[in-house]
């Protein structure tokens, strides 16, 4: 029997178009030579799922900057997402990139987790956007920063979007716990109604967690680590038998904060919410 794993990867790739003022990969560029080991590192974890073929995965794409203006990702993903080993595969994006690679998506299993930028898109433009994705039947979820000054940006953004379309909003944490009144916690729950999970910080330490035994992440060179949080490399998918490094494992953090971390941590049971039962693509 195959194995039922989701994988998170990330590849060198760190430049974006964007210039969000608290990200430190604000209007970075790439250099050829980075792009180019980056597309070789992508082509190789595609052959790589390709061999796979009695597996079960799901695999999400959580880049440091913007990929799918990349032709190499937006190719990626179209041919992961017809493999029959691919149960789901996505990948975040700021959705500033041409849409007319997505008609050769499958439907069925791709999805796009996207973020919104009040201060680098306008909200039309964005639409138009979503809207290219609906006509194209292709799943996704959009979301912002729950910032007090985005407040009504978020609204009108849930207000603009079809009523299947999840809209999450991601708590602003780095202004401390006295951020958000209750108003603003009832105001972002009425927009996004696990809000209140992506709040709290998870006492995580000895907890059980379903990072490297059911899911894992994954980097350019194919260095295995539980998640995106924990630097400890427990095997390489090119030179290690997978299956001899997955199992149960107790988180060694304190704290776990980020949506794609504490997805993982099994008394939460968030799957239960999304589509496919697939809490990391943020898909409801």
């Amino acid at each position: 029997m195959g194995l039922d794993l989701s994988i998170l990867y990330r590849g060198v790739l760190s430049g974006c178009n964007y210039d969000c003022g608290y990200c430190p990969f604000a209007k970075r560029v790439d250099d050829k030579a980075t792009l180019q080991k980056d597309a070789q590192d992508l082509d190789r974890f595609v052959n790589w799922v390709k061999s796979r073929s009695g597996d079960s995965l799901r695999i999400l794409f959580t880049p440091w900057g913007e990929a799918l203006i990349r032709k190499y990702y937006q190719s990626a993903l179209c041919e992961l997402s017809h493999l029959p080993q691919i149960k789901a595969v996505s990948i975040q994006t700021n959705l500033s990139c041409s849409l007319s690679w997505a008609k050769n998506l499958n439907p069925k299993t791709a999805s796009l987790w996207c973020t919104y930028h009040p201060d680098q898109v306008t909200l039309d433009k964005f639409l138009q956007q979503c809207q290219k994705l609906d006509m194209l039947e292709i799943l996704y979820s959009v979301g912002c920063v729950g910032k007090h000054e985005l407040m009504d940006d978020i609204e009108i953004l849930r207000k603009e979007l079809s009523d299947d379309i999840y809209v999450w909003v991601n708590a602003f944490k780095d202004n401390g716990a006295d951020y958000y009144q209750n108003s603003h916690i009832e105001f972002l729950e009425h927009i996004d109604p696990l809000f209140r999970a992506n709040l709290n910080n998870y006492t995580s330490l000895g907890q059980a967690c379903r990072a490297g035994y059911q899911s894992i992440s994954v980097d350019g060179k194919g260095d295995v680590r539980r998640c995106h949080f924990i630097s400890d490399v427990i095997g390489n998918i090119y030179e290690t038998q997978l299956e001899s490094i997955l199992k149960p494992r107790l988180c060694t953090r304190d704290i776990c904060d980020c949506h794609i971390g504490y997805s993982n941590i099994a008394e939460l049971d968030l799957d239960r919410h999304y589509k496919g039962n697939w809490a990391l693509g943020r898909v409801r």
